[in-house]
């Protein structure tokens, strides 16, 4: 994929229809590629994101499907194929975010985490690597928690950490037919996905932690992926942090 553009790519983007995944969605329209927005539960965001891009002469369509299951995960890969004769791109921002600590998690709570950002994480790659084209992109969206360690995301940044691993490895085993496997791990995102679990205090102090005083935006996001999925084919087996130098302590 040197130097190509996006023009007449199928890229699948997991959590594709709001925050971080709806912006993808909308941008890999924008520049050509035909787009498999996948959703779990938000019907009309989904719905909404597809036809902000019909709208523009964009083609994209919408899958629902809980990635934790594997037959949801492949049939999300049957849809590009089904849909537009095969798939180039895998983006997988799912995830699930949960702040408590060690001594107050719960089993169930446990496995949930752990079924979301480390199950669903591995066998999105797993059928990507089985499905997608020849020089095919695999990118995964972790948290800069693996890099940095504070009080309360045990689950979340454990569940995360996982990607790392499978990305290395499936970077090595997808080689051979050009196939790049990357993790993309920003800071805490202004999104709806972060606010439930802080305080205001604790919202200022990671706002603290970066550049600018300010949380990762998606804008600042999207186009480290963008350069992953196009002109970044170099890249493989990596952790790339988009986010402002930010720390915890």
């Amino acid at each position: 994929m040197v130097g190509n553009a996006l023009r007449e790519k199928v890229a699948i983007i997991g959590g594709g229809e709001k925050n971080l995944g709806g912006l993808l969605s909308r941008t890999f329209a924008e520049d050509g590629a035909k787009v498999v927005v996948h959703y779990h539960n938000d019907k009309s965001a989904a719905e909404e994101t597809v036809q902000d891009i019909e709208g523009t002469g964009g083609h994209a369509v919408a899958v629902q499907g809980d990635l934790t299951q594997i037959a949801d995960v492949r049939r999300l890969f049957d849809t590009a194929v089904d849909t537009y004769g095969g798939a180039d791109i895998a983006v997988n921002t799912t995830g699930m975010v949960l702040r408590k600590p060690i001594l107050e998690t719960t089993e169930e709570e446990y496995d949930r985490m752990f079924a979301i950002n480390s199950k669903a994480g591995f066998f999105f790659i797993q059928e990507a690597g089985r499905r997608l084209n020849d020089r095919g992109r695999i990118i995964s969206i972790g948290t800069s928690l693996l890099a940095a360690f504070t009080d309360g995301y045990s689950t979340y940044a454990g569940g995360k950490s996982p990607l790392e691993h499978f990305t290395r490895a499936a970077a090595k085993e997808f080689a051979d037919r050009g196939i790049s496997v990357n993790v993309v791990a920003p800071g805490p995102m202004d999104t709806p996905f972060f606010y439930p679990q802080e305080t205001p205090e604790r919202v200022e102090f990671h706002q603290s932690q970066a550049m600018g005083n300010q949380l990762t935006h998606i804008d600042d996001v999207a186009p480290v992926i963008k350069f992953l999925a196009t002109e970044g084919w170099w890249f493989t087996g990596q952790t790339m942090f988009p986010n402002g130098g930010y720390t915890t302590r």
